[in-house]
């Protein structure tokens, strides 16, 4: 009979590294790739003999492939459009509904605007081709979404420097910079939860107060689940804590955001057991927990309080501190 071993050493062996179908590849580069490159290099050929006009994208984005092409120009992902719109839609900025032409959609919203549903890649993809304000909004973002002052406020600056009347123009150099960009936009979300976190670190730092962070709660580590329990903030210690920070800034969506949200509902559970006196406190933010409404929900009902990164939130954060440690 085969054990665990013979299983290892099967995958080892017979590995075949990047399993793929030919025809399948064939198909998506043939049908995909191509479409996509055939209508940036039209754009281009007009571009270059008449200029940089709205009235050249506007007509890119009513082709099938023509968000894509555009997207791919900017180096600006569906999924950080997605974010916008849903974004424009809550806040409801008059600058940023002017950009866009948000009057004129005439799409029903419905409901309390802080509770909107996010649309999906269908639904985007549809509005762009057949609803010419959505897609005349979206040129706008395009030409001067760099400018907006709400997106200048809000919007982060590595991505909002995708939106360069430079990259629609095709320059060399702000191609190279899209390349670059691309390349290193896993490492820049990887650094959000650590900026988020220092800004906590700032506050403790502020008001001298102790903390450890990153480690696992002692009482917690004889547990039979191997549920990874370490905690961002424990303060003052370990041996005594009287406030147990988790921080969770969430940018982009994934299907693990629902993993992160029953591991902290039990971690909360076994909190109440082991540090009863302890205050259980969320740091909970981003676009990410925004539009995935019902994790938000399973997430924030772990927590005995729950903050954002809000100037209010913050200070709101420190004035429990000082209650807390009487400062």
């Amino acid at each position: 009979m085969a054990t665990p071993a013979d299983f290892y050493q099967r995958v080892l062996e017979k590995n075949t590294f990047y399993y793929f179908d030919d025809e399948v590849e064939e198909k998506y580069d043939a049908g995909h790739i191509t479409a996509v490159t055939t209508i940036l290099l039209n754009l281009r050929e007009f571009v270059v003999s008449e200029g940089v006009k709205r009235a050249f994208f506007d007509d890119v984005l009513k082709k099938e492939h023509g968000l894509t092409a555009i997207l791919a120009l900017n180096g600006l992902s569906l999924e950080n459009l997605k974010r916008l719109t849903t974004v424009a839609r809550a806040v409801n900025d008059p600058n940023l509904n002017e950009l866009l032409q948000r009057k004129n959609w005439n799409i029903r919203e419905g409901g309390n605007p802080k509770d909107v549903t996010e649309f999906s890649t269908d639904r985007i993809q549809k509005l762009v081709r057949t609803n010419d304000a959505f897609r005349a909004g979206l040129v706008n973002l395009f030409f001067e979404g760099a400018s907006n002052t709400y997106l200048r406020r809000h919007f982060p600056p590595f991505h909002l420097k995708k939106l360069s009347i430079q990259k629609l123009g095709f320059s060399s150099d702000a191609i190279l910079d899209t390349l670059v960009r691309y390349k290193e936009g896993g490492s820049h979300s990887g650094q959000k939860d650590t900026n988020a976190d220092q800004m906590i670190s700032a506050i403790l730092d502020a008001y001298s107060i102790e903390y450890v962070s990153g480690v696992v709660l002692d009482r917690l580590r004889d547990t039979n689940d191997d549920t990874d329990r370490t905690m961002d903030f424990i303060i003052p210690n370990q041996e005594a804590p009287r406030i147990i920070i988790e921080s969770s800034f969430v940018a982009t969506t994934s299907s693990g955001m629902g993993d992160k949200a029953k591991t902290t509902i039990r971690n909360a559970q076994r909190i109440s057991v082991h540090y009863p006196s302890a205050l259980f406190v969320g740091f909970v933010d981003g676009i990410g927990w925004y539009v995935r409404k019902r994790d938000l929900r399973r997430i924030t009902s772990a927590f005995h309080d729950v903050f954002t990164f809000h100037d209010d939130e913050l200070q709101r954060f420190q004035k429990m501190l000082r209650d807390t440690f009487s400062l």
